[in-house]
Order: structure tokens, then sequence, then C-alpha cells
């Protein structure tokens, strides 16, 4: 089995993939303090190709985070703030009459970019969120009846406030499932919150953009993506990954289980872990790190469960415990 993963590594070279996501931690580390475990998933995420919702109360970096990470891509950015009276085609664009040809010419909104962030995406009416349900899962749009294909890559990093309710949307379903996974960002540890206070006041007024240099461009990131879906995945790993997706369907404390999309979210997911420690295969280990930013968005407690203070953290947690890891 050794001399196979050696045969396999030599003809998938993951050593530039594990050189560029380093690269990028350590730019990153410039400005953001403490995040490591948000920037890995970040990164995770546009090698499985996802779309990442971040929730977080305000003031802990989530929109910063979300730009310069957009800032490390050679690639192109647009920031969107959804508020209650955003229409779809504030989002997507519109066709405007050119009074030269008479003809209508379809004018591309804010969506048609490479790393598009959301901010506040649930103070949005139902009319937008669904405007960007085939965004998110087809990569196009279809307006007036044309379909206009997106530039690769695609990635939707969206923000939302946990805590203030008013004037929000709650985000369908069928939504929530779109995202590869849902970041819950916490405050900073008292080291990490002086360290934050420390580099502000040595940058003296300079912006932290301008600290960020792109280091990825988008032909890179295309073979890293290919390398990411060559990673070697054993037959008793999609099996484990199964039982534990299967699990959330028959468990009592869960009104909501996760659905085969959640399942081949955590095997793209564990992949992009094991590409990211150099490894050509993946291990029990990839997918347990995969399990709480896949689900967490995707299950629903029951309701008793809930008003007890339970939480979907939890209940992973038991699931995981509850089947056995291969060997």
């Amino acid at each position: 089995m050794e001399n196979q993963d050696l045969e396999f590594n030599n003809r998938i070279q993951l050593e530039s993939l594990q050189a560029a996501v380093n690269a990028i931690k350590e730019e990153l580390r410039k400005v953001i303090v403490g995040q490591d475990t948000f920037v890995e998933l970040l990164i995770a995420a546009l090698l499985a190709d996802g779309h990442v919702l971040i929730e977080g109360v305000p003031g802990i970096a989530k929109t910063v985070t979300a730009k310069l990470f957009a800032k490390v891509l050679k690639t192109d950015f647009s920031r969107i703030q959804f508020t209650p009276d955003l229409m779809p085609s504030d989002v997507l664009g519109t066709s405007i009459l050119n009074m030269k040809s008479s003809e209508f010419e379809f004018k591309k909104g804010p969506i048609f970019s490479n790393i598009v962030l959301i901010d506040e995406i649930n103070r949005a009416p139902a009319k937008t969120q669904a405007a960007l349900f085939e965004t998110m899962e087809e990569r196009q749009a279809t307006i007036d009846g044309t379909t206009y294909p997106f530039a690769e890559p695609f990635m939707v990093l969206a923000t939302q406030n946990p805590i203030e309710q008013e004037g929000t949307y709650a985000l369908p379903e069928a939504q929530l499932d779109r995202f590869l996974f849902k970041i819950k960002v916490d405050y900073p540890s008292l080291e990490d919150e002086i360290k934050i206070i420390q580099t502000h006041h040595e940058r003296k007024g300079k912006k932290p953009q301008t600290l960020i240099h792109p280091i990825l461009n988008t032909i890179d990131l295309k073979d890293y993506k290919e390398k990411t879906q060559a990673v070697l995945v054993e037959e008793k790993i999609i099996k484990y990954i199964a039982q534990l997706v299967s699990n959330t369907r028959n468990h009592p404390h869960l009104y909501l289980g996760g659905s085969p999309r959640a399942s081949l979210a955590i095997l793209n997911t564990a992949k992009a872990f094991a590409a990211i420690n150099g490894r050509d295969f993946v291990i029990p280990e990839d997918v347990k790190k995969a399990l709480k930013p896949v689900l967490n968005h995707r299950i629903i407690l029951t309701p008793e469960r809930e008003m007890e203070g339970m939480t979907t953290e939890n209940v992973i947690d038991m699931i995981e415990q509850s089947v056995e890891v291969p060997r």
C-alpha cells in the first residue's frame, strides 16, 4: 500500500499546492490575527470549489478576512451589500435599451465576478435570495431567456450576523444547502486581541489591503483544483462518510438530517484537507475535520432539544463518536 501511495504522489505532485497554501496563510497573517482555522477553511472551500457562509457578531473581521482572502488571489472581486430593498436585478444585472441600435443590451450585475462577497446576506428578501440559487449551483445566470455562464473560479463568500434578527430574513434550507461550509467566527482570545490592537497601532493608519499581495493566479488554481480531485479515497472512507451522514437522518435529536449533497461536500472537503497537508490520500481525520463546517447549517435540531440549549455541534459530536472509525 505504501508503494502505491508513493507512485500516486509522484503522479500528482502536491508540493507546489502545499507551498501556495502556506504562502497564502503567511500573507494573511500580516493582518489577520488568530483566525488560522477560518483561513484554512476558506482555502479548503476554494480547492473544493464551494461557497462559504460566514457567521459571527459584528467587528470580528469577517468582511475584512473575506476581502483580503480575495486579494491574495489574482482574480476579480466584487462586493454586494444586501439590504431589504435590494432587487434581483441589482445582483444579476438588467437589460437596458441601447438608443443607437434600438436593441436591448444586457448589463451584467456585480454577481459576475470571481470572488463575490455578499455582506449581511440575510437582510435581503426571499425574491433576491432566490436569484442566487442558479448562480451558486449552476455557475450561470439566466436573464430574459438567455443563459450567461460565469468565468472560473466563482466563489460566493456571504456574511451574516446571528444576533440581530430585526429586519432580517431566514435563508431558505435549499439555499443553505448550496453553501459548502458555514463557518462560525468567535471572539478572539485575550492574547490575540492584544496582538490585534498592537498590529493596528503599528500600521499607523495604513489600510490592511495595502499590506497584502496576490499569491495565486487562476491557471495555478485550476491545476490545484484538479490535483485535489485526484486525491485517493479508499472504499472504507466512502462508507464511513455515508454512515455518518445517514446517522443524521434517523437521529432522535434531529428534525432534519443531511442530504446526499452533504456527503459529497464532506468527500470534497476531506480531499482538500488531504491536499493542503501534502497527502495524496484521505484519512479519517480529514473526514472528521470536515463534519462541523459542512453539516452545522444542513441539520436542524428538534424544537425540544433547541429549547434545552443543545447545539448542532453537540449532535455532530455524538454522531462522530457513534460511528466506528475505519483503520
